[in-house]
């Protein structure tokens, strides 16, 4: 409990409450989460696991603030708060990371070394390691991150119960992700596929839908011609078919031309045959819907595979495969069957950019290529953290089915945003056309190291070859597990890639599998049935919207699956955060700007103020300009308080009318920014109760000053109750300045402090409202007058509708004016003011 102070000190400052408060409220244990109260009476949060890649910029700030001010908010109401943060520290990032610090790269053929230690120098060739050594590397990279995180998480004023923190990538998730693949392998939701898959040749992983992003990308439209035969000639038709294509080098992969069945051109050639240039290899003619009659020629190729539009051709006229890009990203060795091997010699490991100046070269030279290529940008598909064009090639990977291709589940996600209350309400659109636009399953394998394993294992037939259709499963029991390391039941280590022994699945989640998990893992799933029954299904989730397609469609998935429900009943979404030129600051694009130097210059409660100053689901630009006006608005607190203080509080009631004005005025904020926090619109709360404080100040303050310095009652118990009240309302957003204000006079923590309800004293508001019309007036006459604002007003008129309001505060007006002789005549119409002011 904190220490109750007996005066405020005569210098109120900002300076230092971060550093005092923090360690005050750790050392009160003030955010800890009770697990002892009902789930109705408790409010949890999904808190979005920030990723553990270096530093956090001030995005990130500007979201986990408006979740805090919820929290806050609801703590105040007298919910018992469940708000964890997580450590999202799986992925590719830290395995950048860790091979650069530690000098090592992850070989999972390597057994794991219990007692390994990286070079202390590391040197030019990376030390090969087991997955279970570079994941202790990683995990080991990652403490100083969330230390630095959490330090700076503590310092803007997260009310986090910093003792309910978990990893993506920790012994709880680990088996919670292996837990919920293993319920989906066994119902029929998770399942291995050979297909097409969107390859990173970068990474050399597979890549999902929801990681796709569109880049304008140069490129050159080339003129090709495919040849008929002697037969088709004689029967009329012109020696050569022209295509126009800006991947020339996949014309050995090339399995059909294919045009719109309506597109008269083309329709006598379907179902006959043609030649390709330089290689060729028959492919018949074909129609489908999808071809596009005014692009290029109007007649394309079908590669196996150029783009997803290929992999849609290829599915529905059932052609066969002619592979020719490699994982690397270079053309396989071997031509493909039916494909001539001499000419393929010559693009045969090459990469793709050599590949296609080869094979334009082979075209020009055999008189197969019409002109110069055609310069053109064009949308191409990219993996979000890659640098190249994707490549497509066949691999066997796992899928989670998420009704991309079953109508029934698609409609049940639907179903389920619908369900989900939205805020702002228009963010469900996204959600709805995301859902509505799945062109597949969620392919959730992943090439890589630092991730949680599949948690399956194959045998191997006589000749040591895998058998993918019965894989080892372990019991929930045993995990987690690392199939590259552990051993399935009733096998033995010596068995691993033995004939008739077993091998591990070598490939780790997509780290959104994991993440998907979040209310789940932070809610103790399967490992503490008490809290999981207290806290799930959640009542928050937080987020971005740029990840409403993958982290909330995919945790909506997961509890789907599993649990049956939403995993939570609200989602808040999160703007971005633009620099001055409107575009999203980011790591990659280089203009974020770090937060712990705001924080230190401006102060952690006027960076929070302009971070509350953003609207749900609304981009924002970063301006310091709104902090400052927060620190201003942070030291108007801290002085008005010291001086409402000031005066000694009495046994007296409120019993003035502009007194019992203002306290009702007071009531309204309070019923607004409830009404604004319930619908989770923590800036108009904000907005309306700063739009008091600064009147209280201006107007109040002024009109009340005489009678409080004279020892009345009803002010000085006005006075008080209204700090007392907007303290509260402010201390979600400030909870610095206020809490230390707080101390200044009442017990304990403002933050533990009931939300302010109505009080309810039958005051009339309009009362403070005419009379501070009249003196704004009289300020503006003495401004314009060029006189001090102490100067005397020899004579006030005052006359209108609204005359006998301003006759309830008359002597609080004069003292606030300096009026003379004040005269007030009740007349019809609006208030008119004449101000009649001493000689200069």
């Amino acid at each position: 409990m904190t220490t109750q102070r007996p005066l405020p000190p005569d210098r109120p400052s900002l300076d230092g409450l971060e550093q005092a408060w923090v360690a005050r409220w750790a050392a009160d244990d003030l955010y800890r989460f009770d697990r002892s109260r009902p789930r109705e009476q408790i409010f949890s949060i999904d808190t979005p696991p920030p990723t553990v890649s270096g530093s956090l910029h001030v995005g990130h700030v500007f979201s986990y603030t408006h979740t805090d001010t919820i929290a806050r908010f609801q703590r105040m109401r007298g919910k018992a708060v469940f708000y964890p943060m997580g450590w999202d520290d799986n992925g590719l990032p830290t395995e950048r990371r860790v091979q650069i610090v530690f000098g090592v790269r992850c070989d999972p053929s390597v057994p794991y070394d219990p007692g390994f230690q990286p070079p202390d120098k590391p040197g030019k060739q990376q030390v090969p390691i087991s997955r279970r050594n570079f994941i202790e590397l990683c995990e080991r990279l990652t403490v100083d991150d969330e230390k630095a995180f959490e330090e700076l998480w503590r310092r803007l004023g997260l009310s986090v119960d910093w003792s309910m923190t978990y990893q993506t990538i920790d012994a709880n998730a680990r088996a919670a992700s292996q837990r919920a693949f293993l319920r989906n392998l066994e119902r029929g939701q998770a399942y291995l596929a050979e297909a097409p898959t969107l390859w990173d040749v970068t990474f050399r992983t597979a890549v999902a839908q929801a990681e796709l992003e569109d880049r304008e990308w140069p490129g050159a439209f080339h003129r090709i011609a495919f040849h008929l035969s002697p037969e088709q000639q004689a029967q009329g038709f012109a020696s050569r078919v022209w295509i126009e294509t800006t991947r020339p080098e996949l014309i050995p992969a090339c399995v059909a031309l294919v045009a719109h069945p309506d597109d008269e051109r083309y329709r006598p050639l379907f179902g006959s045959t043609v030649r390709t240039p330089v290689f060729g290899a028959e492919v018949p003619v074909l129609a489908h819907h999808l071809a596009e009659p005014d692009k290029g020629s109007g007649i394309a190729m079908i590669c196996t595979f150029g783009d997803v539009t290929d992999v849609v051709w290829w599915r529905e006229l059932e052609l066969p495969t002619r592979a020719v890009v490699g994982w690397d990203g270079r053309m396989l060795p071997d031509a493909p069957e039916g494909v001539n091997a001499e000419p393929y010699k010559e693009l045969a490991g090459k990469t793709m950019h050599s590949a296609r100046e080869r094979m334009v070269e082979m075209l020009a030279a055999s008189g197969e290529l019409e002109g110069q290529p055609r310069p053109v940008k064009r949308p191409v598909k990219f993996y979000e953290k890659g640098d190249k064009p994707l490549e497509i090639v066949t691999t066997r990977q796992w899928y989670i089915r998420n009704g991309g291709r079953d109508a029934k589940l698609r409609w049940e996600m639907l179903d389920r945003g619908r369900e989900l209350i939205w805020h702002p309400a228009h963010m469900r659109v996204r959600y709805d056309n995301w859902v509505e636009g799945l062109a597949g399953d969620w392919l959730i394998s992943r090439q890589r190291f630092f991730g949680v394993p599949i948690p399956v294992w194959y045998q191997l037939d006589s000749e040591g070859e895998i058998v993918y259709e019965a894989p080892i499963v372990p019991p929930e029991s045993m995990l987690p597990i690392d199939p590259s390391s552990d051993v399935p039941p009733g096998f033995t280590e010596d068995l691993r890639g033995k004939p008739f022994g077993f091998a591990g699945d070598p490939d780790v989640m997509d780290t959104w599998a994991t993440s998907s998990l979040t209310p789940q893992i932070a809610g103790g799933w399967e490992r503490d049935a008490d809290l999981f029954r207290r806290v799930f299904p959640m009542d928050l989730r937080p987020q971005a919207h740029e990840i409403i397609r993958t982290w909330l469609f995919s945790t909506l998935v997961r509890a789907h699956q599993e649990e049956g429900v939403l995993p939570w009943k609200h989602a808040a979404i999160s703007g971005w955060i633009l620099d001055p030129d409107r575009k999203k600051m980011s790591k990659s694009k280089g203009n974020v700007v770090t937060p712990m130097g705001l924080l230190e210059e401006y102060g952690s409660d006027a960076v929070r103020y302009w971070a509350a100053n953003g609207r749900p689901g609304t981009d924002t630009t970063f301006d310091t300009g709104m902090i400052k006006i927060g620190r201003r608005l942070a030291i108007k607190i801290l002085n008005a308080s010291k001086f409402v203080l000031s005066f000694e509080a009495g046994e007296g009631e409120v019993t003035a009318p502009l007194d019992l004005s203002m306290l009702a005025a007071l009531d309204e904020v309070v019923r607004d920014a409830t009404r604004a926090f319930e619908a989770f619109d923590y800036t108009k709360a904000l907005e309306r109760t700063e739009r008091f404080f600064w009147a209280f100040c201006d107007d109040h303050l002024e009109l009340v000053k005489a009678r409080a310095y004279d020892g009345d009652a009803s002010a000085v118990a006005a006075l008080r109750a209204a700090l007392d009240t907007l303290l509260r309302l402010f201390a979600p957003f400030l909870p610095f300045v206020t809490e230390e204000v707080w101390s200044w006079w009442r017990e304990g923590s403002v933050h533990t402090a009931a939300w302010p309800s109505v009080a309810g004293r039958g005051g009339d508001p309009e009362v403070l409202e005419a009379v501070a019309d009249v003196l704004a007036r009289v300020r503006k006459a003495k401004s314009a007058a060029k006189l001090s604002m102490r100067a005397e007003v020899t004579r006030l008129d005052v006359r209108g509708e609204k005359a006998e309001l301003v006759r309830l505060a008359q002597d609080d007006l004069c003292a606030a004016g300096n009026v003379e002789e004040f005269v007030l005549e009740a007349a019809e119409g609006p208030l008119v003011v004449n101000t009649v002011l001493e000689e200069a």
